[in-house]
């Protein structure tokens, strides 16, 4: 029912004016039309990612979104520390850490936080 429909991130945020730049500057997605008051869209790849006003943003513990973005994982963390994005550090089972990537065989990750503390990873798959 669900198998060939593309699914899309949500992301809840308090403050919309340092979402707009943290996701559209910061990370440098499309940002799309949005006929929502409280909410932005962004084009992420072939994905859409919104992200909207809520009272409950920044209280998930867990990843938000993930972005596969394959062997150019090292320049794209390059890329977004030069933009001032802090990445996360965390004891991970079987990983180890080489600067600011997790790293188990060739499977290399990295988390960071938006304005809200959501959590959002890339990683090199």
């Amino acid at each position: 029912m669900l198998a060939n429909r593309n699914a899309m991130a949500t992301i809840a945020v308090k403050d919309l004016a340092a979402a707009r730049k943290f996701y559209g500057d910061k990370l440098g997605l499309t940002p799309l039309e949005s006929a929502e008051e409280g909410v932005l869209t962004y084009q992420s790849g072939t994905a859409t990612i919104v992200v909207y006003v809520s009272q409950f943003a920044g209280t998930n513990q867990a990843t938000a979104c993930t972005w596969s973005v394959g062997d150019e994982f090292d320049a794209i963390m390059k890329a977004l520390k030069a933009k001032g994005v802090t990445f996360e550090h965390y004891d991970l089972p079987g990983m180890t850490r080489q600067g600011d990537a997790h790293v188990a065989g060739d499977f290399k990750g990295a988390w960071f936080k938006d304005p809200d503390g959501n959590i959002l990873h890339i990683l090199n798959r």
